[in-house]
């Protein structure tokens, strides 16, 4: 299998068309500022980059989020047949420790001046150390390289049938 995802280079708002696909893939309304920066072959959202502080004035710990619904599902049956697990033992702790860091200074950096409410905190997905969601490890990875679980994630999808 190849993941079918390009970057997009996205700064801008998303328009009201990419909203609603975003809605759709969601379930519901997002309730945070996004950008969509990675795309399929056929332009629809795979990973949206969310804004640190929601609608709500609530932190959001994750900045990168797969929204794209076949990449998804297959993330999550690779997560079902322990995948979370598998990955923290062939990852480089301290490669994945560099990646917590970079991706917590990124979304932080994006905090409005000012902001005196909670902030969100930990690395990727809100997660300190170790590994919690495959699927916001593979975001990252798609998004912006660098993230050594979302590197192992492809791996493991162009590694093995799971369709």
């Amino acid at each position: 299998m190849v993941i079918d995802a390009a970057k997009v280079s996205s700064v801008a708002r998303p328009s009201p068309v990419e909203i609603a696909k975003v809605a759709e893939l969601l379930g519901r309304r997002p309730e945070v500022n996004f950008e969509v920066v990675v795309v399929d072959s056929k332009g629809e959202p795979v990973v949206i980059r969310n804004g640190p502080i929601m609608e709500n004035g609530r932190p959001m710990p994750t900045r990168y989020w797969l929204v794209g619904r076949e990449l998804s599902r297959l993330v999550a049956r690779l997560e079902g047949d322990g995948g979370v697990q598998a990955a923290e033992r062939a990852v480089d702790a301290d490669d994945l420790a560099i990646a917590h860091k970079r991706y917590a200074a990124e979304r932080d950096s994006q905090i409005p001046a000012g902001h005196v409410g909670p902030r969100p905190a930990g690395g990727v997905g809100g997660t300190r150390q170790g590994v919690k969601c495959l699927h916001t490890h593979l975001a990252h990875y798609l998004a912006v390289g660098g993230d050594p679980v979302g590197e192992w994630v492809v791996q493991q999808l162009e590694a093995t049938d799971l369709g």
